[in-house]
């Protein structure tokens, strides 16, 4: 039987009509009682086709789809306020909460020497006690111990029964150590320099000199014609001057032409993904990170995925030396073509930053953030504000080009509010300015994710940033998506929120068909996901419940996927909210619940149980309800 169709313009809209009618869909009470049996038996269903979407209480409906006794329209008006947007008040509890007890690291660590602060120091230093009040472990191996050989955790491992002698001591396996390859992490000399504000930055101050007495010279339209973009000739700025003493300058600085060129035309390109939950720092600009993290990347580059980007950075956080700002730059050894996303909203501390980062890490382009919707970013003239503040947006862009030995992307919206778009009006600018390759999400920041991306729109702009590469972002769940994108003429595609949804995306689009994929299957993504969590973020009761929390917002996305076998009409639309259905065994059926409840029973599937007062909500509301 076929339902009725209703194509909603929201990325909220229920309407979902191409699930088998007949032998899936269900009842939100049928669909919950079937979960809190635990499969043990399905529910019957009426022979009448169930309902067709998913009924949303915030409008006013019942589960019978009957109307509900009018209210207050205030009452209205707040319970429809709550259904959207942020949870801004949601309980932060640090994963340091759970592990009250902590044992010194010189211990931890077996360090030859004594506790540094000695009496003074706040952390146990009796490993009997510790072990005592210490929680169970979680499982029979460890995840460091098999991979690298050790496990630097020692006794606070959740898993330490695996590399524990009968003494207590860690074990070592001699012919497999070795240490784990990220790379790009924050050296303690590095972050001593930043702090006390004993960093140097010659040529940024040099070229924001020159920026202050005017414009930098850059391509002219005529050489960008003939190189690439922002990548003009040699000839290009005329003879060089041959009067005066030679300087480092002279020497060691790359002219535009000599800039390694970023080549990713056609290439499947993830984007930094900087929208939902915690980050590694817990900071409350850092409210903003969670599902770009190193671990989802590998998953993703396993899937397929040929350039990856760190999840955006603020660039005043780089220059103090935040430990949890720099996390956020590392890089694993699987990411080849490999980014990093800097956000900022003055050129002075945009191009300092782009100069400490081309010393210290290893990028193979930087990208500026000029899309993020945010009103923390945007009220501080960062993100979209950059979009309506051109003087400074090509200060920053030109004296970080200046300042770079890599090429130097932008990514941005189509403008700031819904219907004045600005990008068209920006590319040729920042095609003169220096800009290797822009990427475009069709969206304006009003519209934040609502509505359908203007990929017609992002066809205009193609032509206007010729013959700089641009590329398309938004709305691309399917390989018939990403064909269509590409017919528009862009060089590549971003994908987003798809990723989030089925990061097995990216091998569909290679392969050109629709993965069929199972619920064991998408368990063992998540169980890899898990192992990668653990060896990047720790062992520990802090690893372990960091792991967790990124693993429950990803969650939040996963949910919404609907498996290929339980359609009637194929792609799936992004921004087609599925109605109650069940899935075809239990597993599949639990990973399609949008209750937070049963997202924290997955996890402790595969993280075993979670502490005591355990607290978990989605960053968006409309992602779960309790």
């Amino acid at each position: 039987m076929n339902l009725s169709s209703r194509q909603d313009t929201s990325f909220t809209s229920p309407a979902f009509s191409c699930l088998s009618a007949g032998r899936y869909l269900t009842t939100k009470e049928q669909f919950h009682e079937f979960l809190e049996a635990k499969g043990q038996e399905k529910p019957s269903q009426d022979s009448e086709a169930p309902e067709a979407k998913r009924i949303r209480l915030e409008d006013g409906q019942t589960e019978d789809g009957q109307a509900e006794e009018a209210a207050e329209p205030g009452e209205q008006l707040q319970a429809q306020k709550r259904a959207r947007g942020q949870n801004k008040c949601r309980p932060h509890v640090k994963p340091t909460h759970y592990d009250k007890n902590k044992l010194c690291p010189s211990l931890v660590q077996e360090s030859a020497a004594k506790c540094f602060y000695g009496d003074r120091c706040r952390f146990l230093h009796d490993v009997g006690h510790y072990l005592e009040t210490k929680p169970a472990d979680l499982g029979p191996s460890c995840v460091l111990f098999e991979t690298f050989g050790r496990c630097p955790y020692g006794v606070t491992c959740r898993f330490a029964g695996a590399h524990l002698g009968p003494e207590g001591q860690n074990l070592v396996r001699e012919g497999l150590v070795q240490a784990p390859p990220v790379r790009n992490g924050l050296d303690k000399a590095l972050q001593q320099q930043l702090r006390k504000r004993k960093i140097h930055f010659k040529r940024a101050e040099q070229a924001l000199c020159q920026l202050s007495r005017g414009p930098l010279p850059g391509p002219t339209p005529e050489a960008t014609a003939e190189g690439a973009p922002g990548q003009d000739n040699c000839d290009s700025h005329g003879p060089l001057r041959m009067c005066g003493p030679l300087t480092d300058e002279d020497v060691v600085r790359l002219r535009p032409c000599e800039k390694r060129r970023l080549d990713i035309s056609g290439k499947l390109y993830l984007a930094p993904l900087t929208t939902v939950g915690p980050t590694a720092g817990w900071a409350a600009c850092h409210a903003l990170t969670c599902c770009g993290n190193l671990p989802f990347r590998r998953i993703c580059k396993r899937f397929g995925a040929d350039v990856t980007c760190g999840e955006m950075a603020m660039c005043t956080n780089l220059l103090q030396g935040q430990t949890s700002e720099w996390a956020l730059l590392k890089r694993h050894p699987c990411e080849d073509i490999f980014g990093v996303q800097l956000e900022g909203a003055f050129p002075d501390t945009m191009t300092k930053c782009a100069e400490l980062l081309n010393r210290t890490i290893e990028v193979d382009f930087v990208d500026i953030n000029v899309g993020c919707p945010i009103d923390l970013v945007f009220k501080k003239g960062g993100g979209c504000a950059l979009m309506n503040r051109l003087a400074k947006f090509q200060q920053i862009v030109r004296g970080m080009n200046q300042v770079l030995d890599v090429p130097l992307t932008v990514k941005l919206r189509t403008g700031v509010q819904e219907r004045v778009n600005l990008a068209h009006r920006l590319l040729p600018d920042l095609r003169d300015w220096g800009a290797a390759l822009v990427t475009l999400h069709g969206r304006s920041r009003e519209q934040r994710y609502t509505k359908l991306a203007d990929w017609q729109y992002i066809e205009q702009c193609v032509a206007a940033a010729s013959p700089m590469p641009l590329f398309g972002n938004g709305d691309i769940l399917s390989y018939e998506d990403a064909n269509r994108a590409l017919q528009t003429g862009v060089a590549g595609v971003m994908i987003a929120r798809g990723a989030l949804l089925k990061p097995w995306l990216f091998t569909e689009i290679k392969e050109q068909r629709h993965w069929d994929i199972s619920s064991s299957e998408r368990l063992d993504i998540l169980r890899d996901f898990t192992h990668y969590g653990l060896e990047h973020w720790g062992s520990d009761t802090q690893g372990v419940e960091k792991t967790r929390r990124f693993l429950l917002e990803w969650l939040s996305f996963l949910c919404r996927y609907v498996p290929v076998g339980l359609l009637e009409r194929l792609p799936q639309r992004i921004n087609e909210r599925p109605p109650y259905y069940l899935g075809r065994d239990y597993l599949e059926t639990l990973m399609a619940s949008q209750k937070a409840a049963d997202w924290i029973r997955i996890s402790e599937m595969l993280l075993g149980p979670v502490p005591p007062n355990f607290v978990f909500l989605p960053k968006h509301k409309a992602n779960a309800y309790k």
